[in-house]
């Protein structure tokens, strides 16, 4: 990147300096190149997210509409705006789920926690999320934290 891009960097306290350098990196290399704005955005995420000023700084790079950046961003969920916990819980509230207790669950969990769902803790240790179907009916009520099935 030239320096007068570099003057152009929003303040983000979670992007590091080493962070930059790559982002700017890939928008260089990416420029001009179409479909790479997926790869751009993966590799700018930090702490499994993307904050909107970030976008916008990759838009401009690539030389892009900051909507079809931002499309990128939030078509894929593998992306978020917002902060993410090291930890996601998930839980399900279909059918079978809800009618054996999935909402005294969520309470638990955000009494325990103080989060809510679509929310993520302060410490951004945890994040929670609702789903329709975890396909584990037979278990309900369903919970999945990180990559782990429980029966709650």
């Amino acid at each position: 990147m030239t320096p007068e891009t570099i003057d152009t960097r929003p303040e983000l306290a979670d992007v590091s300096p080493a962070m930059w350098e790559r982002i700017d990196a890939i928008i260089a290399g990416d420029r001009g190149r179409p479909g790479r704005r997926s790869r751009c955005c993966a590799s700018a995420r930090h702490r499994r997210y993307l904050p909107q000023p970030l976008i916008g700084y990759i838009a401009a790079g690539l030389g892009l509409p900051r909507a079809e950046v931002f499309g990128v961003a939030t078509f894929y969920s593998l992306f978020t705006l917002t902060p993410r916990g090291r930890h996601c819980i998930k839980v399900c509230e279909g059918t079978a789920c809800y009618v054996r207790g999935i909402k005294e669950v969520i309470g638990r969990i955000r009494d325990t926690h103080q989060v809510g769902i679509g929310e993520t803790t302060e410490d951004r240790r945890f994040s929670l999320e609702s789903v329709r179907c975890l396909g584990a009916c037979g278990l309900a009520p369903v919970v999945v934290v990180d990559q782990d099935t429980t029966a709650a």
